[in-house]
């Protein structure tokens, strides 16, 4: 089972580019974050016609997420129990049948950018992510089969960020938010990545400016994690850079695991 996580930055703008991928990756999952479209407007039918079902969680310009799938998702959650928020960040389903040992519960994240260090949107982000670990807490005890991806908006250590010494202490790269992470982690969470590749210079997003994609400026900030009862069956996982190279792309690249049956 192929599973992935991909920001598109606007499926409006991005779903020809989705389209495509979809065709020639052929992922069993995906997770998508930053559709920027009113539920309303979400492109079931299309997907559809590919092959997938979808649920989404959407708004007008910002945020939105969805999961797309080729078995019908379940068990939907939409928002963090217990913590109000307006904004589309998250998305649980599972696949299978709930309850089920060989269910699989799907966590679809898109972590606030917190703008910058000491800012309003800064705290936030921090008071979203100790909901975020209260929540996944919760949900590994109802499902030991989890997988949590999506655009974390975190670098995990320096191995993941261009020049570290540039972002030492910045908003995506700052102590408080990977300890975050950590936190995370320490539930039992283990990023997919890291389990097949130990060395640095491998990034998921790259600033529009600059050239920074041409220049390889970039940061590692969109990650799948599975959980210990997952690790043994994730049999490889890496980072699709060919999206990123086609025309009004979107500023991420698909990430994404395998699952041994």
């Amino acid at each position: 089972m192929k599973i992935a996580s991909w920001n598109v930055n606007s499926l409006n703008v991005r779903l020809p580019h989705l389209t495509r991928w979809l065709q020639e990756f052929a992922p069993d999952v995906v997770a998508l974050q930053e559709t920027k479209l009113e539920d309303a407007r979400f492109p079931d039918d299309a997907l559809a016609a590919l092959g997938y079902r979808s649920v989404f969680a959407g708004q007008k310009t910002y945020n939105g997420v969805a999961i797309l799938a080729r078995t019908p998702p379940q068990d939907i959650l939409a928002a963090i129990p217990g913590f109000e928020d307006p904004q589309k960040r998250v998305l649980a389903a599972t696949l299978g049948e709930p309850g089920s040992p060989q269910a699989l519960r799907i966590v679809n994240l898109y972590v606030v950018n917190g703008e910058a260090v000491g800012s309003d949107k800064y705290a936030y982000k921090l008071r979203w992510l100790a909901a975020v670990r209260d929540w996944l807490q919760e949900e590994l005890r109802a499902h030991p089969r989890l997988v949590v991806l999506g655009d974390f908006n975190i670098a995990p250590d320096d191995r993941d960020v261009h020049d570290p010494k540039r972002w030492r202490e910045k908003v995506l790269c700052s102590t408080p938010e990977r300890e975050a992470l950590r936190a995370l982690l320490a539930l039992g969470l283990h990023d997919s990545f890291r389990l097949h590749h130990q060395d640095g210079g491998h990034y998921s997003w790259w600033d529009y400016r600059l050239a920074a994609f041409e220049r390889g400026w970039g940061l590692r900030i969109d990650l799948a994690l599975v959980s210990d009862a997952l690790r043994a069956q994730c049999v490889a996982a890496g980072i699709d850079l060919a999206p990123r190279t086609w025309e009004r792309p979107s500023d991420h690249t698909p990430v994404w695991l395998e699952l041994a049956s």
